[in-house]
């Protein structure tokens, strides 16, 4: 009897290795094996990406302006590529109404500005109509220091309703941003393809 289960015994412990090894090949202990390293390199992830950051590329909005268009709130000045804020004036790029032979088209339609930063924006008319250009929103939420006719300086305790064009000439608007937003600016009267409209995005 005893000589029997010696020999049980051993025969148990030459085939452990075998049981060992098909154990590893099963399914189950391939799938637990893996799933501790890629818990891992999550961890890895997670602090060379802190939440809130990614490292693809923001989406760019038209090619004439990035971010034009967007919400204000998700978009970001350094992102974008602006200039960083000074106390200095910066310089918009100037609206021209009337380009190319058209009446009714214009130069270009989106602006990206920071708040919080001083500018100078020109704005010039070279068509042969009457031009109202209003942004009563934004005409509100900025703060006016001044405008700018032929040299003359015109300033102003409150913002204008509108600039109106009568003659080819140029008004220099020069304003502080004060707060993120989104705004429209457009010419009054036009509709359809002589619409004539645009927006400004303020952002931090």
């Amino acid at each position: 009897m005893k000589t029997l289960w010696l020999s049980l015994m051993a025969t148990t412990l030459a085939f452990a290795p075998f049981a060992v090894a098909a154990a590893k090949d099963a399914p189950g202990s391939i799938l637990l094996a893996q799933a501790e390293p890629e818990a891992e390199a999550d961890d890895d992830d997670d602090d060379a990406a802190p939440a809130g950051t990614s490292n693809e590329a923001s989406p760019m909005a038209p090619a004439e302006t990035p971010g034009a268009g967007m919400p204000a709130s998700a978009l970001n000045g350094d992102q974008l590529g602006l200039p960083p804020l000074s106390r200095s004036s910066q310089d918009v790029p100037t609206l021209e109404l009337g380009t190319g032979g058209s009446d009714f088209s214009v130069n270009r339609k989106h602006f990206v500005l920071r708040a919080g930063q001083a500018y100078r924006w020109r704005i010039s008319s070279a068509g042969n109509v009457e031009y109202k250009v209003h942004a009563p929103q934004f005409y509100r939420d900025v703060w006016f220091n001044q405008l700018v006719i032929s040299d003359l300086e015109i300033h102003m305790a409150g913002p204008p309703a509108w600039l109106e064009f009568d003659a080819a000439g140029t008004i220099q608007v020069q304003f502080n941003t004060i707060r993120p937003g989104n705004y429209t600016w457009y010419v009054e009267g036009l509709a359809d393809e002589q619409d004539m409209k645009g927006t400004i995005t303020v952002v931090p």
